[in-house]
């Protein structure tokens, strides 16, 4: 798919001033913003992205307790001080909740923010380059995307030791084939079109040429495909540390919290249900909001409305 985000760079004739350039793109960030909330999927994926974000940015002001202090209560139900009742140690579950929060949200964009920026340049070079560059570049991406998203990451964290950086690291090296893939699918396209040409006769670099004249007009697939990767990377996420791979007890992280509620399923259902909840919500929210944007970025789909 080779789109371009409606103000960008190439939507400008050449020569158009710096000051020209950055209103087209705030004129294209509110057709953009009007196009949300015309589609209601799109929206409520951005309410439900915007919830979690907020949780989680907020834990600190928003949590009741402290999510590692113990009490007697253990298992206690739902109330007025427990809005979701007890862990089977005392730990007030919503503060838990909170803070789990801003560990899948962080390890979700960091790996996506890293597979993004690595994934980009490979694709990048290999689409503009060609030759025997895109040659061992797209091999090596192969060998990646052989394995199960999944089964890589849980290979790297397996080999490398469970800790938050290893995890962030596994996430985003089974990401980066992705993300190299859709770049150097569009980089093979843009690079073809008259402006690009127009730029090239009147001296540009290879360098300028990628960075001024190509990859804002990647930014679309890029975008899209990264929402789509928030919500598999805190699946992900809750996967290891639910088997034990992820962010180590006593830090709470949705996967851990689910692993731990296995054994009290019938004393307390709210211990897995409360963090199950949670990754539904975000996961769906980022797929919903991630289909509004492909919708709106693809012009193909955008003509057939």
């Amino acid at each position: 798919m080779a789109s371009s985000i409606p103000g960008s760079v190439a939507d400008a004739p050449l020569g158009v001033p710096g000051a020209a350039a950055a209103g087209a793109a705030g004129r294209g960030g509110r057709a953009l913003w009007r196009q949300v909330r015309r589609r209601k999927t799109a929206l409520l994926g951005l309410v439900l992205g915007a919830l979690v974000l907020t949780g989680a940015l907020l834990a600190p002001w928003l949590a009741p307790a402290n999510p590692l202090a113990m009490s007697p209560a253990r298992l206690a139900a739902p109330s007025a001080t427990t809005w979701l009742g007890t862990d089977q140690f005392g730990r007030d579950l919503l503060s838990r909740l909170l803070f789990g929060a801003r560990v899948s949200i962080l390890v979700a964009f960091a790996a996506v923010a890293a597979a993004v920026g690595v994934g980009t340049a490979v694709g990048l070079l290999a689409g503009y380059l060609e030759g025997p560059l895109d040659h061992v570049l797209m091999r090596a991406v192969d060998v990646l995307m052989a394995f199960p998203t999944l089964l890589l990451a849980l290979a790297v964290v397996a080999t490398l030791g469970a800790s938050l950086p290893n995890l962030i690291l596994a996430i985003a090296l089974a990401y980066i084939p992705i993300f190299s893939r859709v770049v150097r699918g569009s980089v093979l396209s843009i690079k073809h079109h008259d402006y690009v040409q127009a730029s090239r006769a009147l001296g540009a670099g290879d360098a300028r040429i990628m960075l001024r004249e190509i990859l804002p007009n990647v930014l679309a697939p890029i975008i899209v495909q990264a929402t789509f990767n928030l919500s598999t990377a805190i699946m992900i996420e809750a996967a290891l540390s639910f088997l034990g791979l992820g962010v180590q007890p006593p830090t709470p992280s949705w996967g851990s919290m689910l692993s731990e509620a296995r054994s009290f399923m019938e004393l307390d259902p709210w211990l897995a249900i409360a963090p199950g909840s949670a990754i539904t919500v975000a996961v769906l929210g980022f797929n919903l909001f991630g289909d509004g944007l492909r919708d709106i970025l693809d012009p193909r789909l955008a003509g057939a409305e």
